[in-house]
């Protein structure tokens, strides 16, 4: 996960579960989110994640647009802006057995790609609450340096702006039913060490206008609650065990599961590749799943739903298909939920309403596909496929 330099290197009813650590644990897949992709013909140009200023998506081979990706979504090229890419996401985990996100965000400045960031991650939080799915914030500190530079933030004022960003959090995505709640506090993530320093983080921790259940990359930092786990190319799953041993000192911890590691840096000029973790037809994404599974952590986090840059994605694509989401749905119903009803053949549901929503023109067409997604939300799979023609 990276932002590009200048642009960017690097809710139906609410779910009627209870908060996790109140009324009965519920433990929980998320997967991890990014918003950041702009895509024609929803936006007027093709944003950075597409291109990484090499590729040209305007140019199409073999059906597919040229992408810094390694690997081709399966609807193609999409706008995290676009409603209906987020429901067929959320749809699709849902189906697979995944009760929600864990949403990469960078604040609210706006700042590069700031701004387009925390606009489509608020259209993810209304389809979040509309599907019936679980929500938790992985804020981007490492922003704040770069805000300092630009002139935006004070030197002095890295602390204070944090506290600004992570109350306004408080005050309009905690408090929702969809937002994850851990020990009675909203969790909240932060990615990587070049953001605030430990010092910068415990001293924020402590001024929140309300508390949270903070996990800090790989290790626990002073005031974390624990930490979660990431891959590391050059480590590979041997990081797996290495942070199982770590996280028995920590009272709470979120591990990891992924598919591979196969970033497209060096192609697209970016730098260097950060190393490759194979996907050996499928047994990284298995094994890092189940024994994040067996860890019995509350949370557990899969990286990633869609970093296509990276590669770790599990989300539909054309070399994958829906091969690691079938692995989601086995794992489940082993692990936490027996009784887990959708089958293979319903992952496909949520693509067919995407390729209808595509080619409908008409309101009402969107409206008898909004009570289809609404069946396939609520369990209602033989409706939709009735609807759909999905054998």
């Amino acid at each position: 996960m990276i932002v590009a330099a200048g642009a960017m290197m690097c809710l139906a009813a609410n779910a009627a579960e209870p908060p996790i650590g109140e009324a009965g644990p519920r433990r929980l897949i998320l997967a991890h989110y990014m918003p950041w992709y702009v895509a024609k013909p929803h936006s007027r140009v093709w944003g950075w994640h597409w291109t990484m200023n090499h590729f040209d998506p305007e140019k199409i081979e073999g059906g597919k647009r040229q992408i810094a990706s390694h690997f081709y979504p399966l609807i193609g090229a999409y706008d995290s802006g676009d409603p209906h890419v987020l429901e067929y996401h959320l749809l699709t985990m849902k189906l697979a057995g995944i009760d929600g996100v864990i949403v990469d965000w960078y604040g609210r400045q706006q700042f590069n790609d700031y701004a387009i960031l925390h606009n489509n991650t608020t259209r993810l939080v209304d389809q979040v609450r509309r599907l019936g799915m679980k929500i938790v914030v992985c804020y981007e500190d490492q922003t704040i340096p770069r805000l300092v530079a630009a002139g935006r933030v004070k030197p002095g004022g890295r602390v204070s702006h944090a506290i600004s960003e992570i109350d306004w959090l408080a005050s309009h995505w905690f408090k929702l039913d969809a937002y994850v709640r851990l020990d009675g506090k909203p969790v909240l993530l932060s990615f990587g060490f070049n953001g605030l320093t430990q010092k910068e983080w415990t001293r924020a921790l402590s001024k929140l206008k309300s508390p949270v259940s903070y996990f800090s990359e790989h290790s626990r930092r002073n005031g974390a609650v624990g930490a979660f786990d990431w891959p590391i190319p050059k480590k590979g799953i041997a990081a797996v065990d290495g942070f199982r041993t770590a996280s028995r000192q920590w009272s709470r911890s979120i591990p990891v599961a992924f598919p591979r590691f196969v970033d497209v840096y060096k192609a697209a000029k970016v730098h260097e590749s950060y190393g490759r973790i194979e996907d050996r037809r499928g047994a990284t994404f298995r094994l890092t799943l189940q024994k994040a599974l067996a860890s019995r952590s509350r949370l557990v986090q899969i990286a990633t739903w869609n970093d296509w840059g990276e590669g770790t994605v599990i989300e539909p694509s054309r070399e994958y298909g829906f091969r690691d989401l079938e692995v989601v749905q086995s794992l489940r119903r082993k692990h936490i939920d027996p009784s887990f009803e959708p089958s293979a053949a319903d992952l496909r549901l949520p693509r067919r309403l995407f390729d209808r929503r595509r080619r409908a023109s008409r309101p009402e067409q969107h409206r008898e596909l909004d009570r289809v997604a609404g069946w396939i939300s609520s369990g209602q799979r033989s409706r939709a496929r009735s609807v759909l023609a999905v054998d």
